[in-house]
């Protein structure tokens, strides 16, 4: 059983929404024609829910920073002219957001702005009391993206549940304070995600209200 929490918060990708096709696709663009050594589509999903310096830093050696803002901007221009169009729902989110008592927010990478148009796209916004992106702030593994919804909703730290797919959550999750609960769907690999111990594992959103 799962105890019942104030807060719920979520990572986006590969948690809520399986958006490899979109995210890798606009990262293949943004680096057609650079020296980024070629790498395959489940390397570029190891990325998800990083900032893309990282990748960029990975993939291209001696990458500067002036570089990796211009091939940001370049991303995050083809990236939402994709329209989202390979995107897809994971199965059981929408049953579990609906079923799950407690207020809901985000903890994603991702702009708010961007974040609130995917989950408008998909149906899933009026499921959420809140939606946080990255905004200006260190993004995850730093906690600052959790840290935000806490402050907005005034819960403490250990009321609060996150749930999502990597490492990176799981890390910014243990610095926040927060309970963690991994999904074993998504893009992060299970045993890294396991260092960080996760309170509790599930193979379907929906498990998670029915657990409680």
């Amino acid at each position: 059983m799962i105890p019942r929490f104030a807060l719920y918060l979520f990572d986006v990708d590969g948690t809520l929404v399986d958006s490899a096709p979109d995210i890798c696709g606009a990262v293949r663009e943004t680096l057609d024609g650079t020296e980024a050594r070629a790498v395959d589509d489940a390397c570029l999903r190891r990325y998800i829910g990083r900032h893309l310096y990282d990748l960029f830093e990975d993939l291209i050696p001696g990458c500067t920073q002036e570089r990796k803002d211009e091939l940001l901007a370049t991303y995050r221009r083809i990236y939402p002219a994709r329209q989202h169009r390979s995107t897809r729902v994971y199965p059981g989110v929408a049953r579990g957001l609906e079923r799950l008592d407690g207020r809901k927010s985000t903890a994603t990478t991702k702009s708010t702005e961007t974040v609130r148009t995917v989950l408008e796209m998909f149906g899933l916004l009026p499921y959420f009391d809140h939606v946080q992106g990255t905004d200006g702030f260190p993004a995850k593994p730093a906690p600052d993206v959790i840290l935000k919804s806490l402050e907005v909703f005034g819960v403490d730290a250990g009321d609060c549940l996150l749930v999502g797919d990597s490492a990176a959550d799981m890390a910014a999750g243990r610095a926040a304070g927060v309970r963690l609960c991994a999904v074993r769907y998504g893009y992060g690999d299970a045993a890294e995600m396991a260092r960080y111990r996760p309170d509790y594992w599930i193979d379907d959103l929906g498990e998670l209200a029915e657990a409680l």
